[in-house]
């Protein structure tokens, strides 16, 4: 007998705007507290539902789960960085969720230990003993101060993603009585006695930058800095050169940055430029043995489209002393910079591939970092010292697993540190990965990055997992992942499609995927899953579809669109009722997402085509819609956990069969699912499960030769 699905009552609720008056049935699942009754009932008789409907798959997701973890070293080391004269890493043990976060002061062996504790050890956090029971725990603010003998920390036990912060003091292992609640994101030292913090608001937006002094009650903090255009997201962070202070503001379209001498944290913020609606510029300190005391300034400013850098004094930072170091590439996205002491170390994106490009100040030229793929991604790891001639980066594609090397900036020497372990063995030899270009319907050239099992006969045969998520200038690079080899050894194509909305192909192709221009995005991928299937790689029947948050909302919008083009979808947290968020300003950070999607409350034609996409709005009757998981999470605080419900409610109103529309709700999490490294296995062993079981695809992995 078939499990029964849940009802959600229909209760009438118009909403009137632009002259029209819209009906939202299910408006009633909003509870702002995450505390109705009915609601939360609701809820649970959904997971209730979807555990019955997936009983026959218990079986598939142990085995999965099982598969998953044998494949990872559950007690590992990170690569040790060095921070004056100190060695700081993570460990983990097997059996325990979190990582423990530890020093050293000795300079760690070659070969590194498999997770045990090395010489001299000592434990900074062990974040295993600070979440304790909790059913979620993330670590926000890590951030030692220079002298480092206190640590600033601080946690979240309930995915809301308000972070209470404390200070310990390394000499005890003690925390002090500084207590700070309501922070979030964004933090830095100046000196070993004064903290910067960020506030946010009543939204969750990041408003207040705040002066702590250790030691003190935290109903003593001063203000430094607010901002109050709801566009605008306030961060504080620490130069490299632990030199300055830096104050951040950012819209979608527009930034502005404050500077703090650490010397002096009492001193007013200099404000390096006044805002420009438009004009976005990041400050770093780049002081040099040719040009002295400087700031190099990346910025999009007089039409820089793919960004600019350029470079002027300490003493003069106002854009109007600003001189050109490297020119407008329209080719190029330029998208940031490290300094240290003999070299500055550009990120770039040139073909929708990272790139890593040194710049000497005394001797030689410019030179890109060679990279053995063609397809990957690369960028950054940690670099924790200004005075150093090494650059630590990672690597990975998705058939090499994540490779952390060291870089000689001034020889080119390179010394491999560490690569992820696949237990069990793994060749990246037995895979294949490339790149295809799906036409749109205007004709632009859309990028997909795949990986499959060497030898896959392009037949049609071979179920498929297609991602996309295409907005805020989001790359989707391609990267390794341990667990997506359950996938691909049981015959699975994996593909990305980088929409336009996307960031891969420069800030045209962002452009050209926001706003009055967000369709494209949605179209972009659709057309990306019949290239797929024209060029023989699956059939509509075996291909699958993910995408999660602003991703679930192109999930939601391209199974309205062409529903008969996918067998399975699913939505994780995904922002499918965008036109009734992005039209109410009490909201977390509705406001600032204007500049993202358009003004709906302002503008009848945003509000239109809003309307004509949003997934909420078009689900329709009679549609082959695929079969879909959707997820939530109930404290999640950008992406709310009625949208989903909403969106499944209405489907189900419309007759879609019941047992191929769930919804999974995480109780005691927010928008990252669970928080633990086993629990977050055996979701994505979950999320396999039910995409084997619908497509029909083997449980099994398959023989090398069959694979």
């Amino acid at each position: 007998m078939s499990p029964t699905p849940p009802s959600a009552p229909r209760r009438p609720h118009p909403i009137a705007r632009h002259g029209e008056t819209r009906v939202d049935d299910w408006y009633w699942l909003r509870s702002d507290d995450r505390d109705d009754p009915e609601v939360l009932a609701l809820l649970a008789a959904e997971n209730d539902f979807v555990a019955a409907s997936l009983a026959h798959t218990d079986g598939l997701q142990d085995a999965l789960f099982q598969e998953m973890k044998a494949r990872i070293k559950e007690t590992d080391l990170s690569v040790p960085f060095r921070k004056d004269g100190r060695w700081f890493y993570s460990r983990t043990e097997e059996g325990q969720q979190y990582p423990i976060l530890c020093r050293t002061d000795l300079e760690p062996p070659p070969d590194l230990p498999d997770g045990e504790a090395m010489p001299g050890e000592q434990v900074l956090l062990d974040l295993n003993d600070l979440a304790g029971d909790s059913d979620y725990f993330a670590l926000g603010a890590y951030d030692l101060a220079p002298g480092q003998d206190l640590l600033l920390y601080s946690t979240d036990r309930d995915g809301s993603e308000r972070y209470t912060m404390r200070i310990r003091d390394l000499r005890t292992g003690h925390d002090l009585d500084d207590v700070i609640p309501e922070t979030t994101y964004g933090s830095a030292w100046a000196g070993d006695a004064t903290v910067f913090y960020v506030r946010p608001d009543a939204t969750m937006r990041p408003f207040q930058v705040w002066r702590h002094e250790v030691g003190t009650s935290a109903a003593g903090d001063v203000l430094v800095f607010e901002d109050l255009d709801e566009r605008f997201f306030v961060g504080v962070g620490l130069s490299l050169t632990e030199a300055w202070v830096h104050i951040t503001a950012g819209s979608k379209l527009t930034s502005e940055e404050l500077l703090i001498p650490a010397s002096d944290p009492l001193a007013a913020p200099i404000l390096v430029q006044p805002r420009e609606q438009g004009v976005e510029y990041d400050v770093t300190h780049a002081p040099s043995p040719v040009d002295g005391d400087r700031f190099v300034i990346l910025t999009n400013a007089d039409d820089a489209v793919n960004f600019k850098l350029m470079t002027t004094t300490v003493l003069q930072p106002g854009r109007g002393h600003w001189e050109e170091l490297v020119p407008h590439r329209p080719e190029v996205k330029l998208e940031g910079v490290s300094a240290f002491a003999g070299h500055l170390v550009r990120y770039e994106r040139r073909e929708g591939v990272r790139r890593i490009v040194v710049m000497p100040y005394v001797a030689g030229t410019d030179h890109e970092l060679g990279m053995p793929e063609e397809v990957y991604d690369t960028g950054a790891a940690t670099n924790a010292e200004f005075q150093t001639t090494t650059l630590r980066f990672v690597y990975t594609s998705l058939v090499t697993p994540g490779t952390v090397y060291d870089e000689d900036l001034d020889t080119g020497e390179r010394t491999l540190l560490k690569r992820t372990e696949v237990l069990g063995g793994h060749e990246p030899g037995d895979y294949e990965t490339g790149r295809l270009w799906a036409t749109a319907a205007d004709g632009t050239q859309v990028p997909i990055s795949y990986v499959h099992r060497a030898g896959l006969a392009r037949d049609g045969d071979a179920p498929c997992l297609l991602y996309g998520y295409g907005s805020y200038e989001a790359s989707i690079d391609p990267s390794f992942s341990t667990l997506r080899l359950s996938l691909l050894d049981r015959g699975f194509v994996f593909a990305i499609a980088h929409v336009r909305g996307g960031g891969e192909m420069g800030r045209p192709w962002y452009d050209d995927g926001k706003l009055l221009h967000k369709r494209n995005t949605f179209g972009d991928f659709v057309a990306c899953a019949r290239h797929l299937v024209a060029e023989g790689w699956t059939t509509p029947g075996k291909l699958a579809v993910r995408g999660g948050s602003a991703g679930g909302l192109l999930v939601g919008a391209v199974v309205n669109l062409a529903p008969d083009a996918f067998a399975a979808a699913v939505a994780e947290v995904p922002f499918v009722d965008a036109l009734n968020t992005i039209l109410d300003p009490s909201l977390p950070l509705t406001v600032m997402e204007w500049e993202e999607w358009g003004n709906p409350v302002e503008s009848a034609e945003v509000y239109a085509y809003m309307k004509s996409y949003a997934p909420y709005e078009n689900v329709e009757g009679g549609r082959p819609y695929p079969a879909i998981l959707a997820t939530a999470g109930l404290n999640d605080p950008r992406v709310s956990y009625w949208e989903p419900a909403k969106w499944v409610a209405r489907l189900r109103a419309v007759g879609v069969d019941p047992a191929r529309l769930l919804l999974k709700t995480e109780m005691g999490a927010g928008h990252m699912g669970p928080s633990g490294r086993y629990d977050a296995w055996k979701d994505e062993a979950f999320v396999y499960a039910w995409i084997i079981d619908t497509l029909g695809a083997p449980e099994e992995p398959l023989p090398p030769e069959l694979a």
